[in-house]
């Protein structure tokens, strides 16, 4: 079988909308960066609870597991574009709210918790429509390069979101709050001047059986199945995104700033990986390359978890995020080239069902786990159990483990 060459580079910046698309989602995956260094920062300064820094983590990933299914449909009806611009308004006014707490001293515990369930819902609808706007602007024949270069984009952000934060800090962090803001503004705008081929679909009931289609949809592709849950499963048991204020200030002695680099330290990584993939897109055994990715990330970070070096730190979570972002390109890359358009929102829904559980939940287990182990404890054992869960996958989707070609 002759399998056609994916389009060059070159072409995939020729596609304008793409690129607008691209543009809006750095401005605001940088914004979101900084207002989650921002609150769980103001929120240990609050409280000093390791419980607390996962409650951030379960009040963001509980109205996303509640609405996502939701917006999946709505993504599939209406224009996933405006979606887009309506969320990063809402998420700009969350932020000059809490730019104004901050400068007012007013801020609180309970404002924080309510800004973390803000944030989630509106993410919810966000993600979804985002998947599904990529194969719309870009031939098939470079979505595997699109989404590499989506990632990169998305990498870059996270990187540059947490370090621009911890360098605001020393003003204040309602200036935090404030740049936010005005990166989600330009987003938006930006989101309003997409234009691409919608067509809106036949009218017909809402009915539960139409909702959880995306669901069907998955459940009938095992290898689709085996990747995303085993992102899910990896990430959950070993991220460690909720404790780094607590290494970064009781571990390493860092302080703001040195969280704000321990926080962008796996986007450098991943940041690296994306870049690659997008000029050199994987083109054989990649459902193994997906298994070793995944046993690299934990045992990465059960270095991280045992190292009391920041320097050391800092190399074990780039790593991890570098083998993450392998996950990311090769499991977004599979949903997108099996789902058709009219079901991309569905099932891209699904897909953000997982990634809110391995983030947001991971973040609320890695607090509980650490209010009970303590954060290195919580860490090095979630790194050893994500290595199992990668030689375990191998067991349960071996059509996943000998995939050759995406």
């Amino acid at each position: 079988m002759v399998h056609p060459e994916p389009g060059s580079f070159r072409d995939l910046m020729a596609q304008g909308g793409f690129m607008r698309l691209w543009v809006a989602r750095l401005a605001g995956t940088t914004a979101n960066q900084m207002l989650m260094v921002a609150v769980g920062w103001q929120m240990y300064e609050l409280t000093g609870s390791a419980w607390d820094l996962g409650l951030i983590g379960l009040y963001q990933f509980t109205p996303a597991l509640l609405l996502t299914l939701w917006a999946g449909h709505v993504a599939d009806r209406h224009h996933r574009g405006r979606i887009v611009a309506v969320c990063l308004t809402v998420q700009c006014v969350a932020a000059l709210v809490l730019a104004d707490a901050a400068r007012g001293h007013w801020a609180t515990r309970e404002l924080m918790l309510g800004a973390s369930l803000l944030l989630g819902a509106v993410r919810a609808f966000q993600m979804t429509a985002q998947q599904a706007l990529t194969p719309a602007l870009v031939p098939l024949r470079l979505l595997q390069r699109a989404m590499a270069f989506s990632a990169s984009g998305v990498q870059a952000s996270i990187i540059g979101g947490p370090a621009l934060a911890g360098l605001i800090f020393a003003a204040g962090v309602q200036w935090v709050y404030g740049v936010s803001a005005v990166l989600l503004a330009a987003g938006t705008v930006l989101m309003l001047l997409l234009r691409y081929a919608h067509q809106p679909p036949p009218m017909e009931p809402t009915t539960w059986r139409t909702v959880l289609a995306g669901v069907h949809f998955i459940w009938q592709r095992k290898v689709v199945l085996g990747a995303i849950s085993l992102d899910l499963f990896a990430v959950l048991l070993g991220g460690a995104t909720a404790l780094l204020p607590m290494f970064a200030k009781d571990i390493l002695h860092v302080g703001a700033q040195g969280l704000g680099f321990l926080r962008a330290a796996p986007a450098v990584g991943a940041l690296l990986v994306a870049v690659w993939l997008s000029r050199h897109p994987l083109q054989h055994r990649v459902g193994r390359t997906l298994l070793i990715a995944v046993a690299v990330f934990g045992a990465c970070m059960v270095v991280f978890g045992l190292s009391t070096s920041f320097w050391l730190s800092l190399l074990a979570l780039a790593l991890s995020g570098g083998a993450d972002m392998v996950s990311v390109v090769v499991r977004q890359t599979l949903v997108q080239l099996e789902t058709p358009d009219a079901m991309r929102g569905r099932v891209g829904a699904v897909n953000a069902v997982f990634i809110g559980a391995s983030n947001q939940l991971g973040e609320f287990e890695s607090g509980a786990t650490a209010a009970l182990l303590g954060p290195v404890g919580s860490v090095v054992l979630g790194g050893i159990g994500t290595m199992l869960v990668a030689l375990g996958w191998r067991r349960l989707f071996p059509t996943l483990a000998k995939r050759d070609r995406l």
